[in-house]
């Protein structure tokens, strides 16, 4: 089994990075693969509406979306780590986001899910909570922890000294890793995933 973890930071290896590697080592302690992928500094377009993903299956914008979007199949489980920025995520990280999980929302479905987010000191609980709406549109689990995902510093070093965040990202790949062997245990047993109904799209016209 293997979890990419997003680092959604222009910095490679600052706080972000620092509160997934937390999570990645309790997940490595339990036998579960990880890679922290990093978005990069390079710009992320948004989505523009072209509607041509339906016909190609992939972005026109062919930048770091599609090369995660070719090997999702190769990961069980996905978490999402994103400073905070006025009380919200990274905008490149959000750009990034709403192209991968437009494209194959149908992909993400059954793996579980967890957001992470550092802040120097306030806005995370809302940047955690717009981070989790693209699991909750996508039928993934949500995995949670003893407290929310969320670290607090200006540097690595502070984030290494935040004692009760590095514990809650533990606990994190903790039960990410229980829940992913209860997965895998189900298959095993013959538990079939979910069926789903067709799609109903409606408005509030009609």
């Amino acid at each position: 089994m293997k979890v990419l973890l997003i680092n959604g930071s222009p910095h490679k290896e600052g706080c972000t990075f620092t509160a997934l590697s937390e999570v990645a080592g309790a997940l490595n302690r339990r036998d579960i693969a990880t890679e922290i992928f990093h978005i990069g500094t390079r710009p992320i377009a948004g989505c523009v509406a072209c509607g041509k993903c339906a016909e190609t299956k992939r972005c026109v914008f062919d930048d770091k979306v599609n090369e995660v979007l070719d090997r999702l199949d190769e990961y069980d489980a996905i978490v999402v780590g994103s400073p905070v920025y006025y009380a919200g995520p990274a905008g490149q990280l959000t750009a990034f986001l709403d192209r991968l999980f437009f494209l194959k929302e149908d992909l993400m479905a059954g793996k579980p899910g967890a957001a992470v987010v550092s802040c120097r000191r306030g806005g995370a609980t809302a940047a955690f909570d717009r981070l989790n709406k693209y699991f909750t549109i996508s039928n993934m689990p949500i995995v949670s922890s003893q407290y929310w995902n969320m670290v607090h510093g200006s540097t690595p070093e502070d984030v290494r000294q935040d004692l009760e965040g590095l514990q809650v990202m533990r606990t994190l790949g903790e039960n990410m890793a229980w829940l992913l062997r209860c997965i895998e245990a189900g298959r095993k047993a013959g538990v079939p995933a979910p069926v789903y109904e067709e799609h109903l799209w409606t408005n509030f016209i009609r």
